[in-house]
This record gives structure tokens, sequence and C-alpha cells, in this order.
């Protein structure tokens, strides 16, 4: 199992997380997603490393930006 960090800007509120959970969620092999929406961070868990790239794509399909 292999957990990464994430920071995403722009979200404000319980459905902002939803949104991000929702669509991070959906990238194949990943097993949880937790989202701390006052500190941004996105903690991904997946059963193999996972592209930068796609987690981006993933973020900004809900609406926000992926920062680091």
């Amino acid at each position: 199992m292999i957990e990464k960090t994430y920071t995403v800007t722009g979200m404000t509120c319980g459905h902002c997380a939803t949104s991000v959970r929702e669509e991070v969620g959906a990238i194949t092999g990943v097993t949880d997603v937790a989202v701390d929406v006052p500190t941004g961070k996105v903690t991904v868990s997946s059963e193999s490393e996972l592209g930068v790239d796609e987690v981006r794509a993933a973020v900004e399909e809900a609406g926000y930006q992926l920062t680091a």
C-alpha cells in the first residue's frame, strides 16, 4: 500500500471535500482518499504508485487546483 499527501487549493467546505474524494477515488488502484479541508491536505492510499498528473487531472475535474 502506498500513501501520498497532496495540497489542494480552493476547498472551503464538506461539499468540496466530497467532490475531491469522489474524483480522486475513481482513479484505478485508489483504495482510500482522506481530505482535510482546513489544511487543504488530501491523502491518497493506493495499491501502486500514482502519477501526479493523474491525481492533478482528477482534482481539476472536481474544480480545484493541486499545488504539491
